[in-house]
């Protein structure tokens, strides 16, 4: 039986497949398959994956050792916290690489109609939403509490790539201006709940695309300015950001329990923890399995278990942004560096949170803490992430 030499793809090496004849293997899944699935699978990038299913499962085990703590502190099942993730991350899984399928032209049509749809649902936040620590930021669905701001940040980095883009391809097109008049609508939805913090996220991801987008340095200048007046307005018209501000910067002046607590949990830690399951003081962080997770990782596996976390969100920004090298798709580039930023923010704040080097602040840990919104809306940017990444020979879309 002779066998046959594949041509040469566009990227890579070529590869032997059996001939024609009765005994001849199948061309599934080479690279003589033309199919969407083949495709996907000779073109993502594999070392991507596989550095955000670890942090999925590093979730997992804290998880398991937040969780029963919490759990009994609202007096339900043991595992209540720990079965409800299991679901979350499984279908996160199927999200993450669902979304990685998509081409860039459906990863755009998906981001446009996907954030007009959270922009509907968000203004519903304010009629039908459940208050929860003094905002109103969910709306429950049965079992379910949905938060529609976890959402909107992804599609929001998706969308306004595409605008820039689109204003740069057509010069009458006012692409800036949509975009910006979208952080508008969006910044003021998110600060009527009010979410200050998520505010400051969707606006750092605008700041950091107009920026590779070719913005000048004055504009910078007056983005910063904008941000750093706006900070002062809430710090002094808002009596919760006002109360955090104040607590960090004098810490004596206020009750910190949750930060001590937090800052005690990485201190008797140590570097290599207590061990799994051995920590006390997840049992009195109220927020241990969400907003204060590091802390727990911190005390039950010390201070390597934190480097590799912190690392491994250091490392998939940089892998992400190595993949962009020869990418000559506008919107390819700046679809992922506001992804890039937007996981990279959020994981820095959660991390800097629990260490006392910013004012509190109640976000969760992408991939880490426990939440059903947090953990499908992280595996939605994740699979778009791993869609923007993935080889396109000669630039074109996949």
């Amino acid at each position: 039986m002779s066998d046959l030499r594949s041509r040469t793809p566009a990227y890579g090496t070529p590869r032997f497949v059996s001939g024609s004849g009765p005994n001849a293997a199948p061309a599934m899944f080479t690279r003589l398959d033309t199919s969407v699935v083949s495709n996907w699978r000779w073109t993502i990038d594999w070392v991507l994956v596989t550095a955000m299913m670890v942090l999925v499962v590093f979730g997992f085990i804290l998880i398991l050792a937040a969780g029963p703590s919490a759990a009994r502190r609202i007096n339900v099942d043991t595992m209540h916290f720990v079965n409800r993730q299991i679901l979350f991350i499984l279908a996160a899984i199927v999200l993450m690489m669902g979304t990685s399928l998509l081409s860039l032209k459906w990863l755009r049509r998906m981001g446009a109609l996907g954030f007009l749809g959270v922009l509907g649902v968000l203004a519903l936040v304010p009629v039908l939403g459940s208050e929860i620590k003094g905002s109103t930021r969910w709306i429950s669905l049965g079992s379910f509490a949905l938060q529609p701001s976890e959402f909107a940040k992804p599609l929001f980095a998706i969308v306004c790539a595409w605008l820039f883009a689109a204003g740069k391809e057509y010069r009458r097109f006012p692409g800036d201006l949509v975009a910006l008049g979208l952080l508008g609508v969006l910044g003021g939805m998110l600060i009527l709940q009010p979410d200050f913090g998520m505010t400051m996220i969707v606006s750092a991801v605008f700041g950091v695309q107009f920026f590779l987008a070719g913005l000048s340095l004055f504009w910078v200048f007056c983005l910063v300015a904008a941000g750093c007046a706006g900070a002062y307005l809430a710090y002094l018209l808002i009596p919760h950001v006002n109360h955090r501000v104040n607590a960090f910067l004098d810490p004596a002046s206020t009750d910190q329990y949750q930060i001590t607590q937090s800052m005690r949990a990485f201190t008797e830690g140590g570097f290599l923890g207590r061990g799994p399951g051995e920590g006390r003081i997840k049992s009195l962080l109220p927020d241990a399995h969400t907003d204060f997770i590091y802390s727990v990782a911190g005390e039950e596996f010390g201070l390597l278990l934190c480097l590799l976390i912190a690392g491994l969100f250091l490392f998939i920004a940089l892998r992400a942004t190595w993949r962009l090298r020869g990418e000559r798709d506008l919107f390819a580039i700046l679809a992922t560096g506001g992804l890039i930023a937007l996981i990279s923010f959020q994981a820095l704040i959660n991390m800097a949170s629990s260490l006392s080097l910013i004012p509190t602040k109640g976000m969760t840990l992408p991939f880490i803490s426990y939440g059903g919104s947090s953990t499908l809306a992280t595996a939605l940017a994740m699979g778009m992430l791993l869609a923007l990444s993935r080889h396109r020979p000669h630039g074109d879309s996949p």
